[in-house]
């Protein structure tokens, strides 16, 4: 299936890139789950969730970096939304080899 643009909305976008971060250590877990829908309506959690379950590592570059291309972020949209992404790697208390390599790839897609 060929890559299509997104349209999401930055809230989207973060949802989505959350789900990365929580995803990097392979070790999705329900308090990580727990702070992304916090973020959001269960309609969006809902749909952005199914589209991530089902892109593979590429796509999900794709999508991210073509989407905040899109977008116009403020300098301070982008400190909060690191914050949100070290908020998700921290809530086990363990920054993984993993989770610093997603961390690394996402501050060169982002800025």
């Amino acid at each position: 299936m060929a890559y299509q643009p997104t349209q999401w909305t930055k809230k989207e976008l973060m949802i989505y890139i959350l789900l990365m971060c929580a995803n990097a250590d392979n070790n999705q877990t329900e308090e990580e789950l727990k702070m992304i829908k916090s973020k959001t309506d269960k309609k969006t959690f809902d749909k952005i969730y199914q589209e991530f379950k089902s892109d593979d590592e590429d796509t999900q570059f794709e999508k991210v970096d073509d989407t905040v291309q899109r977008h116009r972020f403020e300098n301070i949209e982008l400190i909060n939304m690191r914050k949100e992404m070290f908020k998700i790697f921290f809530s086990d208390c363990n920054f993984s080899r993993m989770e610093k390599n997603l961390d690394r790839i996402m501050d060169n897609i982002i800025y």
